[in-house]
């Protein structure tokens, strides 16, 4: 049985293997994309994004758990940091929500970013396409949690969930960066810690001063204390109430517009740059590099003569 055929069949381990693939990539991993795709299009997708040590592993292990009491199965994707120095990543998340393992309705996969900014890694568009083509009805993607940095999750989901915590900066931290601009929801962690009721109306006043689109949504701020699965259910009824939203507003279509947008235009800046390192060599490479270095080429002219060199050689 081919991978593509024993996914859609419910098969985990090709799963797995079909996820290991397309973090490596390759012509196979792109052919098994194409197979899949016209299943995919059903999940809901929820990204949960906030500061380290806000609490997110705990609340997506936590939703999890909630769904999957009204039999709702969970596809999850926790992305984790790279080391800038080994390139390895210690994929912690996963030993975090250790007490889903056993259940058959949640598949849990980390990912490192491998060095991507914004949050999620390369393949996490790739990764979501498979768990949706595998017939899961939610699937999370938990972001690296480096900051305020992370808004890329916003065009990568339907559903943004950004966590704050009581105490965790200066008063303003939230607003800055477009990080309140991406929430759909907000949820304060930890809310059973001294200050909690100070950033709910943080929060709520930020949201009122804010230049944010009129689009009939007003993100709602909730609390939660997912260590003892304080406030889920109200944080998952607000998930699902917002998809409503989208699909009975017609602005459904758009979020979707916007995730094929942004896949098309990641998936062809990596592919020009492979097609572009396929048929340039390592010594032109460097070449150029040094004339980059000695600044007797800019990058700009670099990167234009590279493109035109693999643009003839390929023959487009």
């Amino acid at each position: 049985m081919d991978l593509a055929q024993a996914l859609l069949e419910g098969n985990r381990r090709a799963l797995a293997q079909a996820l290991t693939l397309v973090e490596t990539g390759g012509p196979q991993a792109r052919a098994l994309l194409g197979a899949l795709f016209v299943h995919t299009g059903r999940a809901h997708i929820i990204g949960v994004t906030g500061a380290p040590g806000a609490g997110k592993s705990t609340l997506v292990a936590a939703l999890a758990t909630h769904w999957r009491r009204t039999d709702r199965t969970v596809g999850i994707i926790a992305v984790d940091p790279t080391s800038p120095f080994t390139r390895g990543a210690i994929l912690g998340d996963r030993i975090r929500m250790q007490a889903l393992s056993g259940d058959p309705g949640v598949f849990i996969r980390s990912m490192a970013s491998r060095g991507r900014l914004g949050g999620i890694a390369r393949a996490t568009g790739d990764a979501v396409a498979l768990l949706d083509a595998a017939g899961f009805d939610l699937v999370l993607v938990e972001t690296v949690g480096a900051g305020q940095g992370e808004v890329e999750i916003a065009a990568a989901a339907h559903t943004t969930i950004v966590i704050e915590t009581p105490g965790a900066g200066d008063d303003i931290q939230a607003i800055k960066a477009g990080i309140l601009e991406i929430a759909d929801l907000l949820v304060v962690n930890k809310a059973d810690r001294d200050g909690a009721e100070r950033t709910v109306h943080q929060l709520r006043t930020m949201l009122s001063l804010a230049d944010l689109p009129s689009n009939g949504w007003t993100p709602p701020v909730l609390t939660a204390v997912a260590t003892r699965g304080e406030g889920i259910e109200a944080i998952a009824m607000a998930a699902e109430q917002h998809l409503r939203y989208l699909r009975e507003s017609g602005r459904f279509a758009g979020r979707e517009q916007e995730r094929a947008r942004r896949e098309l235009h990641l998936i062809l800046q990596e592919t020009a740059l492979e097609r572009v390192r396929a048929h340039v060599s390592s010594s032109d490479w460097d070449a150029l590099v040094a004339q980059i270095v000695a600044r007797t080429l800019d990058p700009y002219a670099a990167a234009d003569h590279l493109l035109e060199r693999a643009l003839t050689r390929s023959g487009g």
